[in-house]
């Protein structure tokens, strides 16, 4: 396996690349020559390549910048909701490939096992890497702790979709895996410290410090969404008033419009509604993004990272009521206080399941290994067919 600088190596290309060789040596602390000697292994082996020479408009001979080899690995992630899959393959960098998403028939963990192995077999892809799978839930060494949403208690999920698949499988929380994705490839590419927020069926949070995801048991507890945001609001399933689910949640929201204009709507329908000027959509609406936005303010205070990142397949509130959502922040926010920057992930479920494949493309990195012949990503071979 590598060792520590080896494995920072092959992150740093993998996130930065085509990075040059000065700035490696910048960003791993090392000497020129121990760079060198560290970076042949994995030319030597495909898994880097130099690029053509380029300038950088210093004095001196072009550089060849290092990047990962072009179509080097093939990942599959699996965000399993209530009721459905949500399925992407990517490539090494969680670049979508393909997606697709299939009500869920069984919920129980060996058919929904059953259910992910044909899903992934069903990409059309013909060798995966790694499969990550991520869930609402608390979950610990590929097992499920807890699980809400599909009532599972304490079930090896990770081993159970390994077994039909015979691909190493990677298991995370949704949120520390959308939250993974978003570090190392997507909004918060570069940031040390940002908040995640979610909105859709629930309301979700994670945390980034000092260029790393906060991993923790409470991830899984859904502590995020019952935050008070205020005092008037409806009620969550659970009794809260004016939490952060009864505020957020795309079902809440859809239900109260439902109830004033007294015929059923969905959530597109109620954001259509308020972006054409409806009374009742636009006072339910509006509500929604001011309490977003004194979301986004606590996340910022309370952890002094001025970099939210917005997600989830309700995100829609944002570009309806963005003047309302950035009031709101700046009305909970001191103006000496650093501007909060908002980044909005708007591409939906594909998000959730992009998470889960980078949780699998971590994996993968740290299973690197370059005492053997061919390079190997996974286990024993180059790539499990589907």
């Amino acid at each position: 396996m590598l060792t520590e600088s080896e494995r920072a190596l092959a992150r740093a290309v993998l996130i930065h690349g085509p990075i040059s060789r000065s700035e490696l040596t910048s960003r791993l602390g090392l000497s020129p020559p121990s760079l060198t000697r560290l970076v042949k292994p994995f030319l030597d082996r495909g898994l880097f390549v130099e690029l053509d020479d380029r300038t950088d408009g210093s004095i001196g001979r072009p550089v060849r910048p290092l990047d990962v080899r072009p179509g080097l690995a093939t990942f599959a992630g699996v965000k399993v909701a209530g009721e459905s899959l949500h399925v992407v393959a990517t490539d090494v960098r969680a670049g979508l490939l393909t997606y697709q998403h299939r009500a869920l028939g069984r919920r129980d963990p060996d058919g929904v096992a059953d259910e992910i192995a044909d899903a992934v077999r069903g990409l059309g892809v013909d060798q995966v890497a790694g499969i990550g799978v991520s869930l609402g839930g608390a979950v610990r060494d590929g097992r499920v702790e807890f699980a809400p949403f599909l009532d599972w208690t304490d079930v090896p999920f990770a081993q159970l979709v390994e077994d039909r698949l015979g691909i190493p499988v990677s298991l995370e929380n949704d949120l520390v895996a959308l939250a993974e994705a978003e570090l190392w490839f997507g909004l918060g590419r570069g940031i040390p410290g940002f908040a995640v927020i979610t909105i859709g069926a629930g309301v979700g949070y994670a945390l980034v410090v000092n260029g790393q995801v906060v991993h923790s048991r409470e991830a899984g507890v859904g502590l995020g969404g019952h935050i008070p945001l205020s005092t008037t609001g409806p009620v969550c399933h659970v009794g809260h008033r004016g939490c952060a689910e009864a505020m957020l949640a795309s079902g809440s929201i859809a239900a109260q419009v439902s109830a004033a204009l007294q015929r059923p709507l969905d959530y597109d329908d109620v954001l259509r509604l308020a972006g054409e000027g409806d009374p009742a959509a636009t006072t339910v609406v509006d509500e929604a993004a001011a309490a977003l936005g004194r979301f986004v303010a606590l996340a910022v205070n309370l952890t002094l990272q001025p970099a939210v990142v917005l997600a989830g397949e309700g995100i829609g509130l944002f570009a309806v009521a963005e003047d309302r959502v950035r009031s709101a922040i700046a009305a909970d926010r001191d103006p000496r206080a650093e501007p909060v920057r908002l980044y909005v992930d708007e591409s939906g479920f594909s998000a959730w399941a992009r998470g889960a494949a980078t949780i699998a493309i971590q994996d993968a990195v740290d299973r690197i290994r370059l005492d053997e012949r061919a390079p190997v990503l996974l286990s024993a071979d180059a790539g499990a067919s589907t």
